[in-house]
């Protein structure tokens, strides 16, 4: 545990608070609940396989909306790039149905360290496929920096992220995502974190352009082998 903590923990607490209070100053961003389990197997000393579930609460939370599964194959080139390949078949509320969508993508995620701070960049292709509308390929692109504090026997971890996404068709740049959150270790495998998050969604009427938001607390845990 590093000195001077209490100043530091305090210096969080307020951010967390300003982010906060500045997204929910807003009365038509819905608040939604956003929760995922994942479990990830190392099948050598470079690679691995992992399995996801999330399932997403809108509309005040009270309602499910999105939920979805997710496989994937991750291997570690070095300490500074990976790549994984991955597959998500989502099930997503749409007009009052749930929509099916199959979702290959490939992952490619470029690390480093500075001033004590671990920074990503992670750069995702996605091939989207419908039953109900046309196909089309998303990229998304997610710059993230971990503080390099840790807090309490838990490792509790503070973190800042910032994912756009761009589809290769209409709009294009559609989607922003801000994160502000923290990791955590709670045992030996098993670690978690929790987030807010402010999502921008981009939607282009006949004069318009708007973009609406929504306000998410998400709730991660993950199971090691």
């Amino acid at each position: 545990m590093i000195s001077g903590i209490k100043p530091k923990i305090i210096l969080f607490a307020f951010f967390l608070i300003a982010v906060s209070r500045e997204a929910f100053a807003y009365d038509n961003g819905d608040f939604q609940i956003w929760n995922s389990n994942s479990q990830e197997k190392q099948i050598s000393e470079k690679a691995k396989v992992t399995a996801e579930e999330e399932f997403r609460y809108a509309d005040n939370a009270n309602q499910l909306y999105y939920h979805h599964y997710d496989v994937g194959f991750f291997y570690a080139f070095n300490k500074n790039f990976d790549l994984s390949l991955n597959y998500r078949h989502i099930y997503e509320r749409r007009k009052g149905k749930f929509r099916i969508e199959n979702e290959p993508c490939v992952n490619a995620v470029f690390k480093w360290d500075m001033l004590g701070f671990s920074f990503s960049d992670r750069n995702r292709v996605e091939y989207r496929h419908f039953d109900y509308q046309t196909d089309f390929w998303r990229y998304r692109n997610t710059i993230a920096a971990r503080f390099p504090w840790e807090f309490t026997r838990f490792k509790i971890r503070p973190y800042l992220s910032d994912e756009l996404f761009i589809a290769f068709r209409g709009t294009a740049f559609n989607n922003n995502r801000f994160y502000s959150g923290a990791g955590f270790t709670a045992a030996k495998n098993i670690k978690g974190e929790f987030y807010y998050l402010l999502q921008h969604t981009r939607t282009v009427g006949k004069t318009t352009t708007n973009w609406p938001f929504i306000n998410v607390f998400g709730a991660k845990l993950k199971l090691v082998f």
